[in-house]
């Protein structure tokens, strides 16, 4: 099969390599929509810890397809089922799953090489978090519910309520998803970013009740307080950027009682610093959410089979396999949302 293969930072290859063949309880999927993601750029630039453990690796995790090979004792599914597979599947027998913290599985392989032409699901992943498709969703829709299963894993977390006042820095494609979720959970939503396609898009997707352009106004603080009840600051503030400055600029926008939620993963090593009084007497609840769980991906699926968020709005382009590496340079370049990647093109 054709594949992207990465070799290290700044370093992928389309190539040709072997497909895997499916062991007791795996799956080959023919992919036929794959989404760029923001983590995979990151890879692409300074490579990744956790995800990428040996090179060459396939590359890209966020995929929709039709099963082409099963191995043995596959159970629920057959060659021809349209599905739709996580990265991930928690063990169900470590310390963290024992709590039902399933995010935080101790086993958490993740799965790589959604940007190929066929992908071999492990046979956890298949028992535990692949969803057969409803006839009427498209491959291109149901590609993205790996990242919204992220998003939604931490808008339930967050708690968030009706009427709240939500604010969100980083309207990148999680933060966009983030401010939707956050509109069909009830709140009152102010974004801020600064690149315009993104701004357009947190009108157009997000439906976002209020959009800062941060290059008119560098300091969110004053406008995020002002569109808060009686400018107290937010119940809710969400960082969806992984910066540390951002980090501590964020704290700053929410209320005495309210919540901050750092949604954006850092540079491994980052240091930030908090105003401790204003954390232990303004009584602010100050948390973080990694990955998904099994329930998540399929909320997930549910919201994007309704149509109650309109995924393929976030969708900049649609490119082959081989234009991949195009596609992580239009990411920096801050040109795009997503790219919709067909390996069949």
């Amino acid at each position: 099969m054709r594949a992207i293969q990465y070799y290290g930072p700044k370093n992928i290859k389309y190539e040709e390599v072997q497909v895997k063949p499916p062991q007791d309880g795996e799956v080959v999927v023919k992919i036929m929509s794959a989404l760029t993601c923001g983590t995979d750029v990151k890879t692409y630039r300074r490579g990744h810890p956790v995800l990428i453990k040996e090179i060459p690796s396939g590359f890209g995790h966020e995929f929709a397809g039709i099963i082409d090979k099963t191995g043995r004792n596959v159970e629920g599914f057959q060659v021809g089922d349209r599905v739709v597979a996580a990265n991930s599947a928690p063990c169900g027998e470590c310390f963290f799953c024992r709590h039902e913290e399933y995010n935080l599985c101790e086993n958490l392989d993740l799965l790589n090489g959604a940007y190929a032409q066929y992908i071999t699901v492990p046979e956890r992943i298949v028992k535990k978090n692949m969803l057969i498709l409803p006839d009427n969703l498209s491959f291109d829709k149901a590609a993205f519910c790996e990242p919204l299963a992220n998003v939604v894993h931490g808008a339930c977390r967050t708690e968030i309520k009706e009427g709240q006042s939500v604010g969100i820095i980083g309207i990148g494609p999680i933060g966009l998803m983030f401010a939707r979720v956050a509109k069909l959970m009830g709140a009152r939503v102010i974004v801020a970013g600064r690149n315009p396609l993104k701004l357009k898009m947190a009108e157009d997707f997000a439906h976002a009740d209020e959009i800062v352009d941060l290059k008119k106004y560098p300091n969110p603080e004053k406008i995020f307080k002002d569109f808060s009840d009686e400018g107290k600051g937010l119940d809710v503030a969400v960082e969806c950027v992984g910066l540390p400055e951002i980090w501590e600029q964020i704290f700053g926008c929410v209320r005495p009682g309210g919540t901050v939620h750092f949604f954006g993963g850092c540079k491994s090593g980052s240091k930030v610093s908090f105003d401790t009084t204003k954390m232990h007497y303004g009584d602010i609840k100050m948390m973080s959410v990694f990955h998904h769980t099994p329930k998540y991906f399929r909320k997930a699926l549910e919201y994007i089979a309704s149509g109650k968020i309109e995924v393929e709005k976030l969708i900049t382009d649609t490119l082959p396999l081989e234009k991949v590496e195009y596609a992580m340079q239009q990411h920096i370049e801050g040109k795009a949302i997503k790219f919709l990647i067909k390996p069949w093109m």
